[in-house]
């Protein structure tokens, strides 16, 4: 009996990922993705979110059986208890995170095998805008730092491209790097009580 091997690399298979790449150019419906997460207060600047269904490929994802979930905190200094990380700590880990698998899903795509890669970033922020003390000074990070330690079997030429490819295309890097809209929007509570009632 052969059994078919699939070739893999960076850990990724490559097979997948190409039949991936072909079923979205044939139907781009397929690449629509919504992912959701859920919020709770708990107390002073203790909350906690719960990130579990999303949808994509063309339909709700039912692939995880227990809710991801994630407490945050703030440190002493921010009135907090060390609850959890904060949450533009937070936006770190998604930042560093999503650069990461984005460089190596591109290496993988261009046949560049990585044998390291580690980030260090570094976010300055005033919470001067936090706390509205001074209007000239935006309430998020005023900038941030990524370190990355790469080694791959290619030319410093293609690793630098590589790198310079996977901060254009990283999803939270690109979020981040543009104005996107958040609205906010206040539930009414009376409707949804009905609606939780009624289901």
């Amino acid at each position: 009996m052969n059994a078919q091997i699939s070739k893999t690399c960076n850990g990724l298979d490559l097979e997948q990922m190409d039949q991936t790449v072909r079923a979205l150019k044939n139907d781009p419906a397929l690449a629509k993705f919504q992912f959701r997460a859920r919020n709770r207060w708990i107390d002073g600047g203790e909350n906690c979110s719960t990130i579990k269904d999303f949808y994509g490929a063309g339909s709700e994802d039912t692939s995880r059986s227990e809710p991801f979930v994630f407490t945050n905190g703030e440190p002493p200094s921010l009135l907090g208890h060390n609850e959890g990380a904060n949450p533009v700590e937070f936006l770190l880990h998604a930042l560093a995170g999503c650069v990461t698998t984005t460089t190596v899903l591109h290496a993988a795509a261009r046949g560049i095998k990585l044998r390291k890669l580690s980030t260090e970033l570094t976010g300055n922020i005033n919470l001067q805008g936090l706390l509205a003390l001074d209007d000239s000074v935006p309430a998020g990070y005023e900038s941030i730092r990524i370190r990355m330690d790469i080694e791959a079997d290619c030319s410093d030429e293609d690793l630098a491209e590589l790198i310079d490819f996977a901060q254009q295309h990283s999803p939270v890097c690109n979020t981040v790097c543009r104005p996107v809209p958040v609205t906010i929007e206040r539930v009414d509570a009376k409707r949804a009580a009905s609606e939780a009632h009624a289901a």
